[in-house]
């Protein structure tokens, strides 16, 4: 007879096929992604554990485009990702508010740069290469490209780089503009697109962009 653990997986496999496959027959996204938590492990580990301990500042570059065509978006993600950022064991974030003040009072070429005129330790750097909303003229599917960077503030070192695959929300369809505005849409994304950023650095749920679609559906 198989061990205890080997028979309770065969059994959350089990079920997960059935629950799949009656899903599937009713249409029932949302019955979908439960039935994926069934196998659900622990929480995966940080990929950067760098921010610990430390005292980190969060800035947000868009190519020079962006600047225009979506104001402020790079002030909004860097204060999202700032907030999730708290989760890191023992961070300290510098006020993002304090950030911003220095960012629209001064010129700058280097994220150390920026770092340093705030006090910070660490700095999290986000080069933001594209921002979208739109798919075509009246649905909203957003589209983002982001390379993360973390410096150590001191030394001048790149500690950690990663050019994360294209964010797409929601992953597998599209809002209809006449069912929410602009607005709120955009708020949507820009909380996921940090949520993708800033888990890099805790340890966090693996499963937790499988619900998105359904996060949409009114």
């Amino acid at each position: 007879m198989p061990p205890r653990p080997l028979r309770t997986r065969r059994a959350l496999l089990a079920l997960l096929g059935s629950t799949l496959i009656g899903a599937s027959m009713a249409g029932c996204t949302n019955v979908l992604f439960t039935a994926a938590y069934l196998l659900k492990g622990n929480d995966v580990p940080a990929e950067c554990k760098a921010l610990r301990d430390k005292r980190v500042a969060v800035v947000c570059r868009p190519v020079v485009e962006l600047q225009y065509r979506n104001a402020r978006t790079d002030q909004d993600l860097a204060e999202l990702v700032a907030v999730l950022l708290k989760k890191v064991p023992k961070i300290k974030v510098v006020d993002q508010r304090k950030v911003a003040k220095w960012l629209d009072e001064n010129t700058w070429e280097e994220y150390v740069e920026v770092g340093k005129a705030v006090g910070a330790e660490m700095v999290v750097g986000i080069d933001l290469e594209r921002f979208e909303l739109m798919k075509g003229q009246t649905l909203f599917q957003g589209r983002a490209n982001a390379t993360l960077k973390v410096y150590d503030c001191k030394s001048g070192e790149l500690v950690f780089e990663k050019r994360l695959p294209q964010s797409v929300y929601p992953p597998n369809r599209e809002v209809s503009t006449l069912s929410k505005p602009e607005a709120e849409f955009r708020r949507e994304f820009l909380r996921v697109l940090a949520d993708q950023l800033a888990r890099h650095f805790y340890d966090h749920d693996p499963y937790a962009d499988y619900a998105l679609d359904a996060k949409t559906i009114e």
